[in-house]
């Protein structure tokens, strides 16, 4: 059974919960899902799958070629034990690549696509980057000079992964001790917020000791509520602006500074930094969480059935071709692929609001990340 399969398979499950999700969510009346983000979010998601048709032999390519020419032993795969050290150091490099990921412009600038939407709920966690595989790999490689198999690398790193889904909810408080040792979703909550003293912290993917080992754990405290998204709100549900967001905003300040050293540092910095020369002459106002807008623009009720129906549509597409890719030729997914981003695309278009509406809904500050 192909990766991609096994996310078909999953989709149900995620579906049913999120259906969950929502009727406890309404029974509480505690409005966390507005249709729109959810179909932006769940379409990204879609997105990611799409791409990894593409990208995933990249990151599992390089893993296996460098467990071929450089492992210092060669582990049993069919060792239990081995299953489980392996899950605890790619958890432990997970959290070191989250953190560079949120401390390094460029990986930031793939990353955040997780971390746009306003709202945090279980459609959140579907909200994947389809551009992180460039770096991501990179981090993991020492579990294959190690001698962690290829097939032991894959499998627990799709289990960090589904691991991450259910924490993506304000549905489930605090858990006591489980809180203290695991990634939770009082925990990642915290690592949602735009709020100062939560900003980036909590990197944990499965383990939130890392967290406290290496001093980036706070709790979530009731005083301070948290408030979700990015210091650069998007205002957008087009998919394809929500990869390009961050990474043109770089490419501008690269292109104005006047700096060869700081063209490149643009790149490299902790998200928000710009060049002097850059910040005096195209100055953007300091981030004021006061003046924080959750972008909900509004959503005719046929718009919404209708935009409804087609993502239906994308979904079962998206599984139909995910369970059958390993049978096409190359070109027939890539042309299946670029129709179903098309389409989401489409999707995008029709939940934004026209002009006037945006400027009614369009509330907020831009700010440096």
């Amino acid at each position: 059974m192909t990766p991609a399969q096994v996310i078909v398979l999953a989709m149900p499950v995620f579906l049913v919960l999120i259906a969950l999700e929502i009727a406890v969510d309404r029974a509480r009346g505690s409005q966390t899902y507005r249709l729109n983000d959810a179909l932006a979010s769940m379409g990204l998601g879609v997105m990611s799958q799409l791409s990894a048709l593409f990208t995933a032999f990249f990151t599992l390519g390089v893993y296996t070629l460098v467990f071929e020419h450089a492992a210092l032993w060669r582990l049993p795969a069919d060792s239990p034990a081995l299953w489980l050290a392996a899950l605890l150091a790619y958890d432990f490099l997970y959290y070191w690549n989250h953190r560079a990921g949120h401390r390094v412009a460029l990986l930031w600038a793939a990353h955040a696509v997780h971390h746009q939407s306003e709202a945090y709920n279980l459609s959140t966690a579907l909200r994947q980057p389809s551009s992180y595989f460039l770096f991501s790999p990179l981090f993991y490689l020492p579990l294959a000079v190690a001698g962690v198999p290829p097939l032991v690398f894959a499998v627990v790193g799709l289990v960090d992964l589904l691991y991450q889904f259910w924490v993506h909810t304000q549905q489930v408080g605090r858990l006591g001790g489980f809180d203290r040792w695991f990634c939770s979703p009082s925990n990642h909550r915290v690592h949602h917020a735009v709020n100062e003293r939560y900003l980036d912290r909590n990197y944990g993917g499965i383990l939130i000791v890392w967290d406290r080992l290496f001093g980036t754990y706070v709790a979530e405290d009731d005083a301070e509520p948290i408030v979700y998204g990015t210091r650069a709100p998007l205002r957008s549900f087009n998919p394809l602006w929500a990869h390009l967001q961050v990474y043109a905003g770089l490419a501008q300040d690269c292109w104005h500074s006047r700096s060869a050293a700081d063209r490149l540092r643009v790149w490299w910095k902790p998200p928000g930094w710009r060049p002097a020369d850059v910040a005096q002459r195209f100055p953007k106002p300091a981030f004021d969480l006061a003046q924080c807008r959750t972008y909900d623009p509004p959503l005719p009720r046929t718009t919404a059935a209708l935009a409804v129906a087609l993502f239906a549509v994308a979904l079962g597409a998206t599984s139909l071709l995910l369970w059958h890719a390993h049978r096409l030729a190359g070109p027939q997914v890539l042309v299946a692929a670029l129709g179903l981003v098309g389409l989401l695309g489409a999707i995008g278009r029709l939940t934004q609001p026209r002009a006037g509406a945006a400027a009614e809904g369009a509330g907020g500050l831009d700010a440096a990340r």
